[in-house]
Parts: C-alpha cells; structure tokens; sequence
C-alpha cells in the first residue's frame, strides 16, 4: 500500500512537484502519467527511498519513506527506467547477487523461480552484456521481484520490448498486481488504458486528474460525437441531421465522412439512421467516437512543454 500525502520536491529555486497526494492498495495497479519534466520520476525514486521529499510524507508498505527508509526498501521493489545491470555477470549470477544483498533465503530457489516467472529460464548462464535491450528488461523487472516486495514501482516497464514482449509483461504485470501494490509510469497511454485499475495524470509537478481510465472518459468526454458514412449525397444530408434534437454540430470531413457532434448523454443514433434512410441515401456506416486515454492526456498537459525528465 503507498499513502502519499501533501508530498513536495525542490531542486534549489526549482520546484519539481508540488503539493500532491495520492493512494495505491494492495491488489491494484495505478498509473502514472505526465509530460516530460512533469515530476513522475521524482516521485518514484522518493518513494523508493532514493531521495528525501522537501515536505509532506510518504507511507509505503506501513512504513515512512523518510524515518524508515531501509524498512521501505525491504518492501519494494524498483525498476528504474536505466536498468542497474552488471555486464560481466551471468543473468542467475546477477540475480543470486541481487536476492543475497536483500538476504533472500533459499536464494538460488528463489532466482530459478524468478527467471521462470520473467520467461528467461534459457537465458539464466547467458552474460548480460551478450543480452538485447528487451532481455536486459526482464533481467530488471526479475531483480525487482527477486524478494517478493509488498510494492512494485516501475519506471517505464516495457521500454525497448517487441510488440511480443510487451504483451507478455503486461500480462506478468497483471498478475503480480493481484496480490502485491504496482504503481507504474509509461509514456504508452493504450497500456496505462489496458491494464491499470486507475491512474493518475501529473502536470507541471501537480496531480491535475485521478480515476479509473473509464470514469475518466465519461467526466472528460462532454458531448458525443459520431461518424457517419453513406454512399452517396453526404453533403446534403447536413440540414436535416442538423435539425435532430440533441445535434450541436454537422460537418463534413476530407474523406467524405459527417462528423456529428451532440450534446452530452444525447442518444442520436436512431434518429440520424432514420433520416439518412429518409432521405433516400445508402447508409454505409455509423460509429461513435469515446474519448481516449490519449484525448484526456492531451486535453489535460496541453499548457506543459516538453522538458527535461526529472
């Protein structure tokens, strides 16, 4: 469980983040999302008791990040977004290397079990320096399970990983969040939108939105919109569907399709089906757009720029 609260980082005169305050539990897997520069980072290695906050506090795992760092530590585990790997190691040397420095028991056991758990069983006496990018991943993410931690924070998971590869950590990252906290930053919105339970959008070193990806959708989205495609005479359908109750909007896009805007919680469809039938025209296709995981982000980090990560 990660309770933070009122947290705050300066660099010098630069406030990194400000104010913000949050909750994972166990058995949920929350993500977080910002532009560059947003404070995501920062947030992480404070929670990991890499650094001190300049104010407010941070429980993980019961325990404060800044009184009890060494119990924190024992109880998460971290992957950072540069993997601390040691080339000259073999994959099972490095991991045996990772679960002695937490005092893993039965740690040779344990570092079987963790290889089979990342799908690197062949690769255990493989040295590291001789691994791809994606391979070195999974090394990371099997050091940060090495000793079961109650918390796992990482740092853009599948960075480097064929569409293959990101798939099957998704599906590990679903299924270690189960039982354990997982808090994960990404840049790849489809897959904070796949396999989080909630996420959080920071801008400008500031929470500036918090809930489950679909009940961001429906507090963002507003109005409706649909596409409507027919065969033919599109443009002289824009009056009558105009005039439909609950229509804000009719116009015309460069691939000949309608682009219908409506007001919000409006139900059109049946209306617009029965004038273009009306109306004599081929209807060929009527869709409804949601509003993204994409949309909401952008809408939400429109003012920030881009920047260097902290």
């Amino acid at each position: 469980m990660i309770k933070v609260k009122a947290l705050t980082k300066d660099y010098g005169a630069r406030r990194a983040i400000e104010d913000i305050s949050f909750h994972a539990d166990k058995g949920e897997i929350v993500g977080f999302l910002g532009p560059n520069g947003a404070g995501k980072t920062t947030t992480m290695r404070i929670l990991t008791g890499y650094m001190p906050p300049t104010e407010g506090t941070a429980i993980v795992a019961g325990h404060d990040v800044l009184e009890e760092s060494l119990e924190v530590r024992r109880r998460v585990g971290y992957l950072p977004e540069s993997v601390p790997l040691y080339p000259d190691m073999t994959v099972f040397e490095y991991l045996k290397f990772m679960g002695d420095l937490h005092e893993v028991e039965n740690v040779e056991e344990r570092a079987d079990a963790v290889l089979e758990q990342v799908q690197m069983t062949d690769r255990a006496d493989n040295y590291i320096q001789y691994l791809s990018k994606g391979m070195r991943q999974r090394v990371g993410l099997a050091q940060a399970l090495i000793h079961e931690p109650e918390v796992l924070i990482l740092d853009e998971p599948t960075i480097g990983l064929d569409p293959a590869q990101i798939r099957e950590v998704r599906a590990l990252i679903k299924e270690i969040g189960r039982k354990r906290t997982v808090l994960l930053s990404t840049h790849i919105l489809a897959e904070a939108q796949a396999i989080c339970d909630r996420v959080l959008i920071i801008n400008k070193g500031r929470i500036v939105a918090e809930d489950s990806p679909q009940n961001l959708e429906a507090r963002l989205a507003g109005g409706g919109r649909l596409s409507l495609k027919v065969k033919a005479k599109a443009k002289s359908l824009i009056p009558a569907l105009k005039a439909l109750k609950g229509v804000t909007g009719v116009e015309l896009d460069e691939e000949g399709a309608l682009l219908i805007e409506t007001r919000a919680g409006a139900e059109v469809r049946p209306e617009v089906a029965r004038t273009v039938v009306a109306e004599n025209c081929d209807l060929l296709e009527l869709r409804q757009h949601g509003m993204s995981l994409e949309d909401i982000f952008l809408q939400l980090t429109a003012e920030t720029g881009e920047g260097e990560a902290l």
